[in-house]
């Protein structure tokens, strides 16, 4: 790995919630762990979790969880403990939500991993996408993970990275903020602490602690 494109989960994440540590033990970049998303929830849910019980089949959920009727959870899914599902959010399966996150209207998951307190709390997609603690997705912001041709995604930094994943969303470090209606271009990787101005369309490598004041406007904080 190129030292200046630093997207090691070491680099991205300051703590690893212990339920998903064991998905990245071994893994040099944290979009390796999305195509063994599903095999791993199905472990855990044969194993059964400490603290966790089943909402129906396939869905396990931790203690003190809110979840509205008016929300629907494909299975498979784990909900951490103090995570609230708003009406109208849409879990579509192979996914794992952390402690103390919310999950709001029109918000559609699939394939993806949130730490522990995530807010995606209006209006978002988030495909085969990870987001890091902390992580903020304002309204109408746009985890896209299909590229309009079907090829492979490709995250572009210092240096290319072939995936080999023809879907791949968004890399969320800890403590991103992403403005109300931005797209994160399949193959987005945002560094830690690093804001996003609303409206904006991010693709590549973006480095921690960095302001997207566009596409092509990044700066450095203070």
């Amino acid at each position: 790995m190129n030292k200046n494109d630093k997207i090691a989960p070491s680099e991205l994440f300051e703590k690893i919630p212990d339920l998903v540590l064991p998905l990245f033990e071994g893994v040099t970049y944290p979009w390796e762990v999305l195509p063994k998303i599903k095999e791993y929830i199905l472990s855990l849910i044969n194993g059964g979790i400490e603290g966790y019980k089943a909402l129906k089949e396939g869905v396990l959920i931790g203690e003190n969880v809110k979840i509205s009727p008016l929300s629907v959870i494909e299975p498979p899914a784990i909900i951490g403990e103090e995570t609230e599902i708003r009406p109208g959010a849409y879990l579509r399966g192979n996914v794992i939500i952390g402690k103390k996150c919310v999950i709001g209207n029109s918000t559609e998951i699939k394939n993806s991993i949130l730490f522990d307190h995530v807010d995606a709390p209006h209006y978002n997609y988030i495909g085969d996408s990870i987001l890091g603690n902390g992580a903020h997705m304002g309204a109408g912001v746009i985890a896209s993970n299909l590229k309009s041709d079907k090829t492979n995604v490709t995250v572009r930094g210092q240096r290319s990275y072939e995936t080999g994943l023809r879907k791949m969303g968004a890399i969320l470090g800890d403590r991103a903020e992403i403005g109300c209606g931005a797209v994160l271009n399949p193959g987005t990787v945002i560094g830690k602490s690093t804001s996003v101005y609303p409206l904006s369309c991010v693709r590549g490598i973006i480095e921690e602690c960095s302001i997207v004041k566009s596409g092509n406007n990044v700066i450095k904080k203070d």
